[in-house]
């Protein structure tokens, strides 16, 4: 039986299958890419739920594991040579799972660095202007008056689309033909910005048709329908 009890977090969130990965994480828009990917490689796992509403985040077991208090986070008693590997950073947990089972992003090494550079257009543009979005349209900061920070934030959006909204025309994916992790990566936070966000109108998302249509063929896989879910809140 592996041996995770050098790794502080299992204290508060004992593993019951120690010999599957491990996923600390709560079903937002960073959280769920880690899920879905998961549930799309058939990558054996244990969901634990990271609740913001206890502060568990904020825990030193958690923090033990990902210091930016930041979910989602991994351990995998299986990692490289055998050995437990801990791992923080949607993004970085993405490559991890791409290259420890093979799937959803290119072996050649030209598609394997255009793939990478498309995750980090999501995770340098469109997760933290999308959010500032959401800050300032549905939670404190739509109480604000000036909205003049609110409207930088729907003029930054609604460029990102248009260049994501550019690259999808003539492609099924963003990488052509092909499903890969810049599409779990990409297509949550789509989702969340006209969904949880409600900022569809004040981006015009209908502008963008290229984006909803791949949108609405993401959500259509079971295994993003699944992953959409995990952990399941209590």
């Amino acid at each position: 039986m592996n041996d995770l009890s050098a790794f502080p977090i299992t204290q508060k969130w004992p593993a019951t299958h120690p010999d599957r990965l491990q996923l600390y994480s709560l079903p937002t828009p960073n959280g769920v890419k880690v899920s879905i990917m998961l549930e799309e490689t058939g990558l054996p796992y244990e969901p634990h739920l990271v609740s913001f509403s206890t502060q568990d985040q904020m825990s030193p077991e958690f923090l033990s594991l990902s210091p930016n208090n930041k979910i989602p986070a991994i351990l995998d008693p299986d990692g490289p040579g055998g050995k437990p590997l801990a791992l923080f950073e949607s993004g970085a947990i993405l490559l991890y799972l791409a290259d420890k089972t093979g799937q959803l992003i290119p072996q050649d090494a030209a598609g394997r660095y255009e793939t990478i550079q498309w995750l980090m257009f999501q995770m340098g543009g469109i997760g933290p202007m999308f959010g500032q979005l959401g800050f300032f349209n549905k939670f404190a900061g739509k109480d604000y008056e000036d909205k003049r920070p609110r409207d930088r934030y729907v003029e930054e959006s609604k460029r990102l689309l248009g260049v994501l909204d550019g690259r999808l025309a003539g492609r099924r994916w963003i990488m052509g033909d092909d499903y890969t992790i810049a599409d779990i990566a990409t297509f949550p936070w789509v989702r969340n910005l006209i969904g949880f966000y409600e900022a569809g109108e004040l981006v015009q998302i209908g502008n963008f048709p290229q984006v909803t249509r791949v949108l609405e063929s993401f959500v259509a896989r079971p295994a993003v329908a699944r992953g959409l879910n995990i952990p399941a809140r209590s």
